[in-house]
């Protein structure tokens, strides 16, 4: 199905009164649509009451979920921005499931790396703005810092994508300091015991060799994201590596701990 019928197809649901939250790109970017990590911007869902307006609905409304890529990068840099970071550059390394596709079934990605992926940059740069925007006259307005810079790969894994980030500061924070500030993260969805939501929601690995997809995808019962090797760099400040899994926290999982965040704030009732 074409995007834009999508986006007519979320519009008619939701003028039904029911409410959506969808995984598609389709209405990702409209400015009265929260496009939701619920522990990183739990309070764009607001926007939502501007959103009925529009549609002219009582109940019916679109949440959306991020692109898959941006979950391993997304929520350890959110939790730092009160150093304000600047520039960031993410190359993503990404699981073929992304792709709709298993090991067994994509011969192409065998003994082999696959240095674009389609959409996949464009979103990878755009959509963390939207996170880290602010609501003003019921619309999400986006931000401008930090810059962000992508590439985006498929590689032959299975399930988890992994990213390689480096990261400048206006404030340089501490090493110490922004591992304490990753593993002791917490979200709306961690103070209100969201059944989806992972406790914890981040880790550091303090082993150089982690995160590795096969082995820390499934943190968190892959909810969880899980960061390493931090280290100094001598043209951003740092430069560290993160992992999240694409299907869960990245897909249909992430979807679930949004509609229950809808739920536990009052957003989504019976009909």
């Amino acid at each position: 199905m074409k995007k834009e019928e999508v986006k007519i197809l979320e519009e008619q649901f939701a003028k039904c009164e029911t409410p959506v939250v969808s995984n598609n790109s389709a209405n990702r970017m409209l400015d009265d649509v929260p496009m939701v990590i619920p522990e990183i911007n739990p309070e764009h869902l607001a926007v939502i009451e501007a959103q009925k307006k529009r549609l002219g609905t009582k109940k019916g409304f679109i949440a959306v979920k991020p692109n898959c890529s941006i979950q391993s990068y997304v929520p350890p840099i959110s939790a730092l921005m009160e150093f304000k970071p600047k520039a960031v550059l993410a190359c993503t390394y990404q699981a073929i499931s992304g792709a709709g596709k298993s090991l067994t079934d994509a011969p192409e990605i065998i003994d082999n790396v696959i240095p674009y992926i389609k959409g996949e940059e464009e979103k990878s740069e755009n959509e963390p703005m939207k996170i880290w925007g602010s609501i003003n006259n019921g619309k999400i307005v986006t931000a401008v810092n930090p810059v962000v810079t992508t590439q985006c790969i498929r590689v032959p894994v299975s399930d988890g994508h992994l990213a390689a980030v480096f990261i400048s500061f206006e404030q340089k924070p501490d090493k110490q300091t922004i591992i304490d500030k990753w593993n002791s993260f917490e979200g709306r969805p961690q103070i209100l015991k969201l059944p989806s939501a992972p406790l914890p929601f981040m880790q550091y690995c303090t082993d150089d060799s982690r995160p590795q997809s096969r082995l820390d995808r499934d943190f968190g019962s892959g909810m969880g994201v899980s960061m390493g090797r931090l280290r100094e760099d001598p043209l951003y400040d740092y430069k560290f590596v993160c992992l999240s899994h694409n299907t869960l926290r990245g897909a249909a999982g992430g979807a679930v701990l949004i509609a229950e965040l809808l739920k536990a704030e009052g957003y989504i009732q019976a009909k």
